[in-house]
Formats: structure tokens, C-alpha cells, sequence
């Protein structure tokens, strides 16, 4: 067994080395459909990215009567914070609600002006509260409006922003099935390019393949040595585009940093340099190994 293997590892590599510039179109075509691949991996964190702050600008304000305590309010949070819909729930106390709302129309004279007449804070405390979810806000307010808070809680915003929640929920929804939906089409056409490529390259042996199977040898051995070139196609290709990453990425990270926020695109591949790496190889190995099982099937029907 060890000898059969060595053999169709050793003809495998020598069919690699042999075929050349058709080997090396292989090659080129499958770090194409690798970098599709890792260009999709990328696109996915940017687009993650994107979403998770947009989300974490979303969310609803309960507003209290101004004559409310500071203890009842905490109560109030405590509850809101055990609700498994809710992420968290940031305090806002009279005060500090006056200095924010003062720091934001700090260049309108005429609202500061007024603000300094007045005898006493006209604000009112605040719960911020951040759901999971965007479609989970619904549940948090009718939560609000249901329980025995209701009597002290004089504002809960959700209902004036019902509808931009709803079609923000949706917009991520779709978004997310887009994603997944391009992936998908992307990854099927990166197959059939390699399959195709791969095809061409037994072709070229055909009549070896011919030669084979007419003086007896087995399928498994006849489809060995290409399922090897197939890996080695893949592995390379992984290295390949790995190195091609490098300086994409490095270029592109602080634009699209800076542009969807959050992450550095070059950050996130030297931190999980040998994720991507190990996905590209898969990745690679599969295609080509697939590729080459679907492309010689023809080929052993002698």
C-alpha cells in the first residue's frame, strides 16, 4: 500500500512539473477563484462591520417624570437588563442630559441663552437601552407599557421611531441575505472556472489515460495521480494568495476602516493570518481535488 501511494504521489508531482504552462494556467485560474474566495471573507467582516454599528445606533430612550427618584429609575434598569432581548442599558440622569443637550447646540446663542434662564433643569432622566436585535424593540417597549413602571415612565420613544426601526430591520435582514446569496453564486462560478481549467489539463493526457486503462491498470490508480495534482493545485494557489493579500489589504485597510468603520482590513489579516489561510486551503484543495474527479470521470470510460 505504502508502495502504491508513493507511486501515485510521485507521478502526481512529475504530471505537476511536466505539463507547464498548463499546469501554471491552472494555477493562475485557481488563485483566481481562491482570491474570490478570500475577497468574499473580507467583503463578509467589512459588511459585519457595517451592519453591527449601524445597529449599535439604534435604540429607544424611556423617558420619567421629572419628579421621579434616581432609586426608582435604577429599579427600572434592573429589570430591563434581565430581559434576554436586551444588550444594554446605559443611565442618563437629569444632568447629565442637560450638559449633553448644552455641548449640542453649544453654537445656537439663543437656546443657551434661554437654558441659562431658566430657574430650574427642564430635562428629564433617561434610560438609554440597546437591543440585541433591531426587531427586539417592539418586545422591550410593549414590556415598558405592560408593567407597573408604566406609572412613572412618561416617554418611550420606540413608538414615534416604529417605523424607522421596522425598515432598518428589514434593510439588515436583506442585507445580510444578499451576502449570503453572492457568496453562494460566487464560490459555484469559481468551481466551474476551475473545473473547466482543470479539464484542459487532463485533456492533454488523454491518450496516456487511454494507454492506462487499455493495459489494465485500476481507476483508482489512473485517477490518483490527478487528484494529487488537483491538491498541489490548491495548496499553492492558498500560498499564492495569501501572499497577494499582503500588500491588497495593507492598502485598502485604513480607506475601508475609515469608510465602514471599525475594522482594519489589514489588522484583521495579520490577526487571523492562519484562519485565512487554513480556509484558503481547504478551499483550494477541495476545488481542486473535486474538479480533477468530476474532469477525469470522461476520461476512464475506455
Amino acid at each position: 500500500m505504502n508502495t502504491y501511494l508513493r507511486r501515485i504521489i510521485k507521478a502526481g508531482f512529475l504530471g505537476f512539473w511536466r505539463n507547464g504552462w498548463v499546469s501554471l494556467t491552472a494555477l493562475m485560474t485557481m488563485v483566481l477563484a481562491l482570491f474570490m474566495i478570500g475577497s468574499l471573507l473580507f467583503s463578509n467582516v467589512l459588511l459585519t462591520s457595517a451592519l453591527s454599528r449601524i445597529e449599535n445606533q439604534v435604540d429607544i430612550s424611556v423617558y420619567f417624570q421629572i419628579d421621579i427618584t434616581e432609586e426608582e429609575i435604577i429599579n427600572v434598569k434592573s429589570a430591563l437588563s434581565q430581559l434576554a432581548q436586551v444588550k444594554i442599558v446605559t443611565y442618563i440622569s437629569r444632568d447629565e442630559a442637560l450638559e449633553k443637550f448644552k455641548a449640542r447646540h453649544a453654537g445656537n446663542a439663543l437656546i443657551t441663552q434661554s437654558l441659562d434662564e431658566l430657574d430650574e433643569n427642564p430635562l428629564e432622566a433617561s434610560l438609554n437601552v440597546q437591543a440585541k436585535n433591531p426587531d427586539q424593540y417592539e418586545v422591550i417597549a410593549r414590556f415598558l407599557a405592560d408593567s407597573a413602571f408604566s406609572t412613572i415612565i412618561n416617554k418611550v420613544n420606540y413608538f414615534q421611531n416604529e417605523v424607522v426601526i421596522e425598515r432598518l430591520s428589514g434593510i439588515l435582514a436583506a442585507a445580510r441575505g444578499i451576502g449570503l446569496g453572492i457568496t453562494a453564486v460566487l464560490a459555484i462560478i469559481a468551481m466551474l472556472v476551475v473545473l473547466n481549467t482543470i479539464r484542459l489539463t487532463i485533456y492533454t493526457n488523454r491518450d496516456e489515460i487511454s494507454v492506462m486503462k487499455l493495459v489494465g491498470a485500476s481507476r483508482k490508480y489512473i485517477r490518483g495521480p490527478f487528484l494529487v495534482e488537483g491538491a498541489l493545485y490548491g495548496i499553492i494557489s492558498a500560498v499564492i494568495t495569501m501572499i497577494a493579500f499582503y500588500p491588497l489589504t495593507l492598502w485598502l485597510g485604513p480607506a475601508a476602516a475609515h469608510f465602514f468603520g471599525g475594522v482594519n482590513l489589514f489588522h484583521y489579516y495579520l490577526s487571523n493570518f492562519f484562519q485565512i489561510l487554513l480556509i484558503l486551503l481547504v478551499s483550494g484543495i477541495m476545488l481542486g481535488i473535486v474538479s480533477s474527479a468530476i474532469a477525469i470521470r470522461r476520461y476512464l470510460k475506455v
